[in-house]
């Protein structure tokens, strides 16, 4: 078992990196109450259940798997079935599931009675080495990722590898997408280790290296006024690329794939697509620039016609700087195939 320790005053929490973790959920975190565990229909139903019946009162919420879920619809109605089963603000809920589980859940106990605790067990690739920890929860609004939310901590973490096993080879490839991320902007012997191939075999690295980038980053700017904007890097295309598909077609990890490419150094550029290609990670993809371009400037990060973006010179290096949208446009074209 290895522990990190975020440290963010009263809002600090441990993240627990082990595996059988979800068996020792009942050890692991405080669940002698009343536990909404929200899950949703791709994750195995066992993994909800396992947690459920070491709670004291456990009952399971699955929403259907996918980013529609993550809407204002569906975010009050577990509000209101919190509120039928007479959650108190003592209670807890327990995120068992991908990035769109975490995210929702987080946002639901954000607002319940104004915030009840939260746990996160997250089961996917994508969810472990970046957005079950740091605090961002949201739901998308009228075809914008992430644009109604709040930063609300977990109360703890558990990272569970053996979760890993069920995933279907994309959606492993989806997250190790953030994890070059990382790599690429904080880290230049974990994106060596990408270079040098063996993934599986080194899944428990990637994995803990990424998160502790991560800690590091949010322990220095909880609230992404920032040094936390690195973490974004690949984003600003990527979430313009994201929502111009309706939240559908590409995964997220798939997006900020994309998106990372133009950020690049023309001569970091071939072994990043490389390293990519080596994921089975797209390099290019059919779009509409233009309707790329008009997602993109609903940026939360933007400040009028301008945003803070990450570029990456070389691997391990990165620069922040402040742009005009329309700068970014040319870039567009980089890994866009005319539609």
């Amino acid at each position: 078992m290895n522990v990190l320790h975020m440290n963010l005053g009263a809002d600090s929490y441990e993240i627990v990196i082990e595996r059988g973790a979800l068996k020792r959920a009942g050890e692991r975190l405080d669940l002698d109450r009343r536990v909404l565990v929200l899950t949703d229909d791709g994750v195995p139903r066992e993994y909800a259940a396992t947690v459920a019946a070491q709670a004291k009162d456990g009952c399971i919420y699955t929403v259907p798997q996918g980013e529609d879920s993550k809407s204002i619809a569906r975010f009050g109605e577990i509000l209101s079935r919190m509120l039928a089963l007479g959650f108190s603000r003592r209670d807890a809920v327990v995120a068992v599931g991908g990035g769109v589980v975490g995210d929702l859940a987080g946002f639901v106990a954000s607002a319940y009675m104004r915030g009840v605790d939260f746990y996160n067990i997250p089961t996917t690739v994508l969810s472990q080495v970046d957005s079950s920890i740091g605090g961002k929860t949201a739901v998308n609004l009228d075809g914008i990722k992430n644009i109604v939310g709040a930063f609300y901590q977990p109360k703890k973490v558990l990272i569970d590898l053996d979760l890993l096993a069920t995933l279907p080879d994309r959606q492993v490839s989806n997250g190790l997408a953030e994890a070059v991320k990382m790599a690429l902007t904080s880290d230049e012997k974990l994106f060596e280790l990408f270079e040098k191939g063996n993934i599986k075999d080194n899944m428990d690295e990637i994995i803990t290296r990424s998160l502790m980038i991560k800690q590091r980053v949010v322990e220095q700017d909880e609230k992404e006024l920032g040094l936390r904007r690195i973490l974004n890097f690949g984003h600003t295309i990527g979430h313009g690329i994201e929502s111009f598909e309706h939240l559908n077609g590409l995964y997220h990890g798939e997006c900020v794939a994309l998106g990372m490419i133009p950020m690049v150094s023309v001569d970091l550029r071939p072994r990043v697509i490389k390293v990519l290609e080596s994921l089975r990670l797209p390099t290019s993809v059919e779009l509409d620039a233009d309707a790329v371009y008009a997602a993109m400037t609903h940026d939360k990060k933007g400040e009028g016609d301008t945003v803070t973006v990450t570029t990456v010179p070389r691997p391990g290096q990165y620069e922040m700087k402040k742009v005009r949208f329309s700068d970014l446009y040319p870039l567009i074209q980089v890994i866009g195939r005319a539609s």
